[in-house]
């Protein structure tokens, strides 16, 4: 009865389909490798080149598979028959809404289940830990994510818009601005039991005239590779320096950012203190700059700086800066190679993070990827207090879409840590999958 249930969701999820394109549901590195006309008949693929000059010269003299080239099949005919299968197989049509979009106004959500074997990561710090993925051996609703948004359009003058976000589930708690003074205020205590929670990680309203526009109010703030929202990671587990030395989830202030020049994007802004909710804990400064240096390479500048937390009331005092550069990279059209580098000063050096996060994503077709990520960190007392150790990790993972709006994303994560002073090691090994189901 319950695979009947199961088999029902997938084919409602599935099988009804809609024109508009939900924004942001699905990963950056899911790169189309056959085009097909989707409805599963011959594509249109063939054996022609998959991506910009992959293949030279004769396409089948340089064996084209059906994600590029590079399998020396020797039979156009033979070549012709895989791709075709391969496109067949991967129609996974249109994503569908529930709401849908009306004049820049649109709402929608998804929902991410998950199940791990064993707590990811090493953690008992200050700001860093296991704030993520931090109930293992359950079956879980990690996001159950809701949004409505009215974007803006400046191009022809002043526009107002704004978003709110609304979460519930394992991973509630972990957005709530737990940066407040107080306890009980703004969704700082909207529990449930002592793993689920909700909380309002977005509630903003937006303005924008021509290049310019800025956001005022509650926000995340994504100064990384990877994001809270499930919706844009390609593994279900997170980095240390995403749990670690990227110590702000969400904030409250006012961030500009502005587009005017030619492969240039700057952002920068005041926000009160870290993981707040329109509360005074601080004052500092979060800016980026962001540039499209070839039309394969892409790199951004993340920074925050000042006093992050001035009321004992919500943890130990703190101030500095955190910086992180990214930067991601199409080896070829199939092929991404991404990379982070994060540091992170408190204190005047008491506390303090250093490392680099490189991700590889391969596009096997429209509904198969698969990725590794790999990084070292050095962390003294950001991850556990009063320790300075380095941590490594591996994970590999698959992307899986049985359509447009259900995808799996099954990993192996093998983690290490070392006491740089003691020489103590520690080492742990876990597996995970989770399921996204957008609407």
């Amino acid at each position: 009865m319950k695979l009947t249930k199961l088999a029902l969701l997938a084919a409602i999820a599935c099988g009804t389909y809609a024109g508009n394109v939900f924004a942001e549901q699905t990963n950056d590195v899911q790169v189309v490798s056959c085009e097909s006309n989707c409805d599963c008949g011959e594509p249109v693929c063939g054996c022609e080149p998959a991506c910009d000059d992959a293949c030279d010269g004769d396409a089948c003299d340089d064996a084209c598979d059906s994600a590029g080239c590079g399998i020396d099949l020797g039979d156009c005919g033979l070549c012709d028959r895989i791709s075709s299968l391969a496109c067949r197989e991967c129609c996974i049509g249109d994503p569908w809404q529930l709401f849908g979009e009306c004049n820049r106004i649109s709402a929608g959500g998804w929902l991410q289940t998950a199940y791990q074997s064993d707590l990811q990561g090493f953690g008992l710090g200050t700001f860093g830990g296991n704030n993520f993925n931090s109930y293992p051996k359950h079956f879980q609703l990690q996001q159950g994510w809701l949004f409505a948004e009215r974007a803006i359009d400046a191009s022809c003058g002043l526009d107002i818009g704004g978003r709110v976000d609304y979460i519930y589930g394992t991973d509630g708690q972990d957005v709530q601005s737990f940066g407040n003074p107080g306890s009980t205020r703004y969704d700082n205590s909207w529990d449930n039991g002592s793993h689920y929670g909700s909380a309002l990680p977005q509630l903003y309203m937006e303005v924008g005239y021509g290049d310019l526009s800025a956001k005022i109010g509650h926000m995340i703030t994504n100064i990384g590779f990877e994001s809270v929202q499930a919706t844009k990671n390609f593994f279900s587990s997170h980095s240390f320096a995403f749990n670690i030395s990227q110590v702000s989830y969400t904030a409250t202030g006012v961030v500009a950012t502005y587009s005017g020049l030619d492969n240039v994007t700057l952002t920068g802004g005041w926000v009160e203190g870290l993981n707040t909710g329109f509360e005074d804990n601080g004052d500092a400064f979060m800016g980026a700059v962001a540039i499209e240096l070839t039309d394969r390479l892409n790199a951004s500048y993340n920074v925050m700086g000042g006093k992050f937390r001035d009321n004992p009331a919500s943890g130990p005092l703190a101030q500095g800066y955190v910086h992180s550069i990214v930067a991601e990279y199409d080896v070829r059209c199939d092929l991404k190679y991404a990379m982070q580098t994060s540091l992170v000063d408190l204190n005047d050096g008491d506390v303090s993070a250093v490392g680099i996060s490189n991700y590889l994503f391969k596009t096997v077709n429209d509904c198969t990827s698969l990725g590794a990520r790999f990084e070292w960190l050095n962390s003294d007392g950001l991850a556990r207090t009063g320790v300075n150790e380095d941590l490594y990790e591996l994970t590999l993972g698959m992307n899986y879409r049985w359509c447009a709006n259900l995808m799996f994303r099954p990993e192996f994560r093998w983690d290490w840590s070392e006491d740089t002073v003691t020489g103590d090691k520690d080492d742990r090994f876990s597996y995970a999958t989770s399921a996204i189901m957008t609407f």
